[in-house]
């Protein structure tokens, strides 16, 4: 018998998928975290409320994601939650995240790209947002 998928509002997608992005090295860093809140607070999708339940949201994403065949659980379900429209903002909270410690690697690299096709965000679109996401995370030091 097939699982079924779990199913997310557009906006504990978009968390599930911060978190899943940011644990793709093996580890959330606190720039990460703080990146995830910021994203939350900010974003008009989401509300007052997704940012009180970001902690048990996020442990729940989490526990998706120890389980066995976790990471596509999580794109599955991701996928299934977000209406059409909302696949370059849950693309753009993704790259926020992976890029908040300014070192991405091969397995964020992988996930950014199953992430992509799973939400249809096209190659210009994608490059766009990750440009802009370079942009915003830029410091003095790194401008030399």
């Amino acid at each position: 018998m097939a699982e079924s998928v779990v199913s997310l509002s557009p906006q504990d997608a978009v968390i599930y998928l911060m978190v899943m992005t940011s644990a793709s090295d093996g580890m959330i860093t606190e720039k990460e975290l703080r990146t995830i809140g910021r994203v939350v607070r900010s974003y008009p999708l989401f509300s007052p409320a997704d940012e009180q339940n970001l902690v048990e949201t996020s442990e729940k994403a989490g526990a998706l994601m120890a389980s066995e065949g976790g990471l596509h659980k999580v794109i599955e379900a991701v996928a299934a939650a977000l209406p059409s429209h909302l696949g370059e903002t849950a693309y753009a909270a993704a790259v926020d995240v992976v890029t908040a410690d300014e070192a991405l690697n091969m397995e964020e690299i992988r996930i950014l790209e199953l992430v992509r096709d799973a939400l249809d965000v096209s190659d210009d679109g994608a490059a766009a947002i990750e440009h802009a996401a370079r942009a915003r995370h830029m410091t003095v030091e790194g401008a030399e």
